[in-house]
């Protein structure tokens, strides 16, 4: 076993704070990571303060993970010493369900996830996650990533990226069709990006009216001040899709109302209370669907990262201190950072 640091959270109430334990030893299918640079997602903050009333202490959070390859397993095929890798929300599944054969472990009833999680290798113990120096996670939730980007700026699309690609991507969405996201945040910045690459016309709704030049640096085409009813109704059913990424309860039968017949829009946000109850007449009378999505599965990842490098896409992004997270978090909650914070990980070696 190898000795890792970190930063965890003790408690709900208390700050993040310097914490060590043991990385399982590196088994003939495991690949071994320096990590370099962890996103810090919203669900960080969720879990750390327990407010999904789940949370096992201590807590090492961080889920967007790039590092370099470190050792390999006897039986490892497709990663060497010296590799850029990945790894994202999941670090294990049951593989036999078809969940899982369909390439969509994220939606297995005995999925793993990267913190946490019962770890079967650690038993008693919890995952932990990418605030720390080191990881080790088996081949198959291992992801390539290509030298060609910013190795900070490429972090969050193992979460972020992931979770607004995957929708786009189910619903086709693609040349010829209007499109809407919801929120600039860490998610919505993402869905800006994908949605203009696949050839949508894309609109940003914020309700924010001091976003509206970053949106469209973006490459939103237009941009919805949400709260303002005449924009609104200048959109009613028109559009194909929304991808709504905002994670606190609000109306949603606004933007149900914008959506054409057999529109869709698809929630990824998840609120620690729920929304308000949707009209269901806004679905029943244009045969409109309201949907969710998880994540990704492995291969629509590797996918995802490889379509990020051909066409130079990567979040936006402020790199952090380790020792400086526990203030990310409350610039966080007040939407201060454009659009996500990530962790540089060599300064965890000031807290050694």
């Amino acid at each position: 076993m190898a000795k890792a640091i970190s930063y965890a959270a003790h408690d709900p109430k208390s700050p993040l704070a310097p914490f060590s334990f043991e990385r399982r030893e590196v088994g003939n299918t495991d690949v071994q990571i320096e990590i370099l640079f962890c996103g810090v997602c919203h669900s960080d903050l969720h879990q750390v303060r327990d407010e999904w009333a789940n949370s096992t202490f201590p807590l090492v959070p961080g889920h967007e993970i790039v590092g370099r390859v470190t050792q390999v397993g006897s039986n490892v095929k497709h990663f060497k010493v010296g590799d850029l890798a990945g790894v994202g929300c999941m670090v294990d599944s049951c593989g036999t369900c078809p969940d899982c054969a369909e390439g969509l472990e994220q939606y297995c009833n005995h999925s793993v996830f990267t913190y946490n999680s019962p770890d079967k290798h650690m038993p008693g113990q919890a995952t932990y996650g990418g605030y720390s120096n080191q990881i080790v996670v088996d081949e198959r939730f291992t992801l390539k990533i290509s030298d060609k980007l910013d190795l900070a700026a490429t972090a969050p699309l193992l979460c972020a990226g992931i979770t607004t690609y995957s929708p786009l991507r189910h619903w086709k969405v693609g040349p010829g069709q209007k499109v809407g996201i919801v929120g600039l945040g860490g998610l919505g910045h993402m869905g800006v990006k994908f949605a203009k690459a696949f050839g949508a016309h894309t609109v940003l709704f914020t309700t924010s009216a001091n976003k509206v030049e970053d949106a469209k640096r973006l490459g939103a085409d237009e941009v919805v001040i949400s709260k303002d009813s005449e924009q609104m109704q200048q959109h009613l059913q028109s559009f194909d899709f929304i991808l709504n990424t905002v994670a606190a309860p609000h109306n949603l039968d606004q933007f149900m109302a914008l959506l054409k017949r057999d529109g869709s829009m698809c929630l990824v946000g998840v609120p620690d209370s729920p929304h308000p109850s949707p009209n269901i007449a806004n679905l029943i009378f244009k045969r409109r669907q309201l949907a969710g999505s998880l994540i990704g599965g492995i291969r629509e990842t590797q996918e995802m990262l490889d379509f990020c490098a051909e066409h130079n896409i990567t979040s936006d992004v402020e790199l952090i201190a380790i020792q400086d997270i526990n203030t990310a978090f409350d610039r966080m909650l007040k939407s201060d950072v454009k659009y996500r914070f990530v962790i540089d990980i060599a300064s965890l070696k000031q807290a050694a």
